[in-house]
């Protein structure tokens, strides 16, 4: 079937738009709506966040934020899970989380749904690395493997159990291996990730 094409709108008449769900992107002028997140996706994104948070947010490192729109360098988008460092959490007048981000994350990390993109995905990645953000991660839970995307060096693909996954350097103290992330997957069999003590 050939679709009409999507009439181009701005990035600030997008941000009119009421929000839907799942969310919807905006990228080079077009609206692009997310997949239903499913029940792996689900799974491994909020264990992760979990996870990122009981390293990051004790010690007032960073916070890991499910769903959360990012607009910054023309386009909207809305990354699975995207964290920020401490001290580039936007913050409203009261001193509370702002409702805006506008503002690339520091680390942004992809999940892939059954049918979706990765295209797309990697290009919203990239498109993060390019404002400055330190780390992207894509996950792809059929096939059981992560790539991983530092800034300025060529991609990392993770595909063995014992593959210790890159983590950006403001989360050094986070160890974490491929098996134990798609681990969360089977009920009863997670691995509980390493937190490794400082040494400063």
């Amino acid at each position: 079937m050939v679709q009409a094409p999507q009439k181009t709108i701005t990035l600030d008449e997008f941000l009119q738009l009421p929000e839907t769900k799942p969310a919807s992107e905006y990228i080079n002028g077009a609206i692009l709506q997310k997949p239903m997140p499913k029940g792996k996706h689900s799974t491994i994104q909020g264990e992760l966040i979990t996870t990122i948070n009981a390293a990051g947010k004790p010690q007032r490192i960073a916070w890991a934020f499910p769903e959360l729109r990012c607009t910054f360098g023309g386009r909207s988008i809305v990354p699975d899970i995207a964290i920020f460092v401490w001290n580039r959490i936007p913050l409203d007048a009261d001193g509370e989380i702002a409702n805006t981000f506008n503002a690339h994350p520091d680390w942004t990390i992809e999940i892939l749904s059954p049918g979706q993109s990765q295209t797309k995905v990697t290009h919203n990645i990239l498109h993060c690395l390019n404002a400055g953000c330190q780390m992207g991660w894509l996950l792809d839970p059929d096939e059981k493997n992560i790539l991983a995307y530092p800034a300025r060096q060529q991609p990392i693909s993770l595909q063995e159990p014992t593959d210790i996954l890159p983590v950006p350097e403001f989360m050094g103290e986070m160890q974490l291996t491929l098996g134990e992330v798609f681990s969360w997957l089977k009920p009863g069999f997670s691995i509980e990730p390493k937190i490794v003590e400082s040494s400063k």
